[in-house]
C-alpha cells in the first residue's frame, strides 16, 4: 500500500467516527453487526394501512378528540364493511422491489388497536372482517420471497383497549402509557410475542410509543432484530440538515398523509422523492418511503408511478445508494457524494434544478475530492462509447486536476425517456480518489431567552464563511415529526474560530421551537445539530 493510499484511509477512519455504527439510544441492545448490514439497505417501504383506510382519514387519529358515537361506530361498525378484495401481496412486493428497496415495515397494529394479523388477544382485528385472512402473515412472506427484508411496525397505544376499560383517548401522556396501565402492557407483550413468533424472523420492529417493556421483549425472543424507532434515530417528515451518528432512518410519506388520502392530497414528485433519498444517503441514513394503500387493497396509481419511476433511477444507479457511507462532506452546491462503504470509490451525484439535456457535455468543478495517479472516471449506466445516432460523437469521461480543483468532463448519453427529457439525477462514478478539503464545523451550543448561540471550530480552510441561524415552531407535533418550515435568521462574517449569537424575532411565550447553526463555506453548507427550547 503507498503513501498516500495509507494516509486516505487513515482519514477516512478519522471523519467515519462520528457515523460509526453505534447505537445512540440509550439502553438499545441492537446488534453492531446487524446495524451494518441495515444501514447498507439504504432504501425501504413503509406501509401505513388499517380499517379506517375506507374512510380516507388520518390513521388512527381521528379517534382522539372524537365523540363517543363516533368511536362507537368506528369499532363497531368499519369491521364489518372492510374488505380489501384486490390485495396482492406479491404484487406490492414485486414494486417495492423494482423501486430498489430492499427492507419494508407495516403496520401490524397501529394506535386504534386494530390488529392487522390473526391475535388471541382482541376481537377487534382483521380475521373478525368480511376479508377474513391474516394480511400481516401474508405480506410477511411475499416480501420475504421477494428477497426484501421483512419488518413489523408496533404501536404500545391501543385505543379500543382504552376505550374498554374507560380510559379517555390522548396520545404522548403518561396516564394512557402501558407502564401505567398493567392490562394494557399484558395486552401489549401478548401481542408483540405473537408477532415475534408466528411469521419467521423479523428484521426490523418499530415502536411508535413508549418502549418499556416491548423492546427489551423484542431482543429477548429475537436478538437479531433491529428495533428502529425506540433503538436508533428515526426522524419523520425530514431529513436532517447534519449527518446524525451511526445508523437512522427518516420516514417520509410521498403526500401529506401517511394513510389513503383520496382527496384533498398533494403529492411529491418523483424527482423530489429521489432527492430526498440521495440526500438521506449523503448523510448517512436510511430512507423509508410510505405509501397508503386504499381500502380495496391497491396501492394508489400516484404512488406506484412515483415508486416505478424511482425504480427506473435505482435501475440505473442502485450502486451509489448501497452499501455506501458520508463522504468528507455531504455535497458541494448540487452536487451530493456518497462513498462506497470501506473504499476510495465516491459517486458525485448531480442533482441540480435544470436537467442534464442528453447529449450535452458538462463540466463540474469540485474542491472536497483529490485526483490521483489510480484515478477513473464513469457515468453509471453508461458506456462512455455510444451516443445513440451519433456515431462519430464519443462520449467519453474524462478529468484533470487544476491545483486545489477537480474538474469532471462528462456527457449524459443514455437515453431513458422517448424524448429525451430524463429530469433526475445523473451520478459519475470516481474510483481510486482523495478527500480535497476538511468540511467546516459549527457546533449549536444554546438558547437563552430569546438568544441562541453557536461556536464556530473550523473554516474548512475559507478565508471567510458566513454563520447563521435557522428557527421553526415545533409546538404540537410528536417527538419525532417535525414541520420542516425553517426561517433564517441573522448573519456574520466569520474570518476565524468564535462565538456567534443572535436574537430570534417573533417567539410566541409557551410554545416549543427548534434552532440550528448555519456556516456558508464558498463552496458548501454546514449545518450544527438541532436543539430545541421552550420560550416561558
Amino acid at each position: 500500500m503507498n503513501s498516500w493510499f495509507r494516509r486516505f484511509f487513515g482519514f477516512l477512519v478519522a471523519i467515519s467516527l462520528a457515523g460509526q455504527s453505534v447505537d445512540p439510544v440509550a439502553g438499545s441492545r441492537n446488534q453492531a453487526e446487524r446495524l451494518e448490514w441495515f444501514r447498507d439497505l439504504g432504501f425501504g417501504l413503509f406501509i401505513h394501512w388499517s380499517l379506517d383506510s375506507q374512510l380516507g382519514a388520518e390513521i388512527s387519529h381521528s379517534m382522539v378528540g372524537a365523540s363517543a358515537d363516533y368511536n362507537k361506530r368506528y369499532i363497531d361498525e368499519l369491521p364489518k364493511t372492510f374488505n380489501p378484495y384486490k390485495f396482492n401481496p406479491q404484487d406490492w412486493a414485486r414494486l417495492a422491489r423494482i423501486a430498489g428497496m430492499k427492507y419494508m415495515l407495516f403496520t401490524a397494529k397501529h394506535h386504534n388497536g386494530f390488529a392487522m394479523f390473526e391475535t388471541a388477544t382482541t376481537p377487534f382485528q382483521i380475521t373478525k372482517t368480511p376479508f377474513g385472512r391474516d394480511i400481516t402473515g401474508e405480506l410477511m412472506s411475499a416480501f420475504r420471497a421477494a428477497g426484501i427484508s421483512p419488518g413489523l411496525y408496533f404501536s404500545p397505544d391501543d385505543f379500543w383497549w382504552l376505550l374498554q376499560n374507560g380510559k379517555q383517548l390522548q396520545r404522548n401522556v403518561a396516564s394512557v402509557y402501558p407502564v401505567n396501565n398493567p392490562g394494557l402492557m399484558q395486552h401489549d407483550q401478548a401481542q408483540v410475542r405473537e408477532l415475534m413468533t408466528k411469521y419467521g424472523m423479523i428484521d426490523t420492529f418499530f415502536i411508535d410509543g413508549p418502549v418499556d417493556g416491548l423492546r427489551d421483549l423484542v431482543w429477548d425472543l429475537s436478538p437479531k432484530t433491529i428495533v428502529t424507532r425506540g433503538g436508533i434515530a428515526t426522524p419523520e417528515q425530514f431529513v436532517p440538515g447534519v449527518p446524525l451518528d451511526g445508523a437512522w432512518e427518516s420516514n417520509l410519506t410521498m403526500g401529506t398523509s401517511w394513510p389513503y388520502k383520496p382527496t384533498n392530497e398533494s403529492y411529491k414528485s418523483g424527482s423530489e422523492l429521489i432527492g430526498l433519498l440521495v440526500e438521506a444517503r449523503a448523510k448517512g441514513g436510511n430512507l423509508l418511503l410510505n405509501v397508503g394503500p386504499n381500502a380495496d387493497g391497491e396501492i394508489p396509481i400516484e404512488q406506484r408511478q412515483r415508486l416505478e419511476e424511482i425504480g427506473l433511477w435505482m435501475f440505473v444507479n442502485q450502486e451509489c445508494i448501497y452499501g455506501v457511507r458520508p463522504w468528507v462532506v455531504t455535497n458541494e452546491r448540487d452536487y451530493w457524494f456518497t462513498r462506497k462503504k470501506n473504499t476510495n470509490t465516491v459517486y458525485v451525484i448531480v442533482k441540480e434544478k435544470e436537467r442534464w439535456k442528453y447529449g450535452a457535455w458538462k463540466e463540474i468543478s469540485l474542491k472536497s475530492v483529490r485526483a490521483t495517479a489510480e484515478t477513473k472516471i464513469s457515468v453509471l449506466g453508461q458506456n462512455d462509447e455510444v451516443l445513440e445516432y451519433q456515431p462519430t460523437v464519443v462520449p467519453k469521461s474524462s478529468f484533470r486536476q487544476e491545483g486545489d480543483t477537480l474538474v469532471l468532463r462528462a456527457m449524459h448519453a443514455q437515453r431513458l425517456y422517448t424524448n429525451r427529457a430524463w429530469p433526475n439525477p445523473i451520478v459519475i462514478k470516481l474510483e481510486n480518489v482523495a478527500p480535497g478539503l476538511e468540511a467546516p464545523r459549527i457546533e449549536t451550543t444554546r438558547a437563552t431567552g430569546n438568544r441562541v448561540e453557536a461556536n464556530l471550530l473550523f473554516l474548512g480552510g475559507a478565508a471567510s464563511v458566513d454563520v447563521s441561524f435557522e428557527y421553526q415552531d415545533v409546538t404540537g407535533f410528536d417527538l419525532t415529526e417535525r414541520p420542516s418550515a425553517w426561517k433564517a435568521v441573522g448573519g456574520k462574517a466569520m474570518t476565524g474560530p468564535g462565538a456567534v449569537s443572535v436574537a430570534l424575532p417573533g417567539l410566541v411565550p409557551g410554545h416549543q421551537y427548534e434552532y440550528r447553526a448555519l456556516v456558508k463555506h464558498p463552496l458548501l453548507q454546514i449545518y450544527g445539530a438541532t436543539k430545541s427550547f421552550r420560550v416561558p
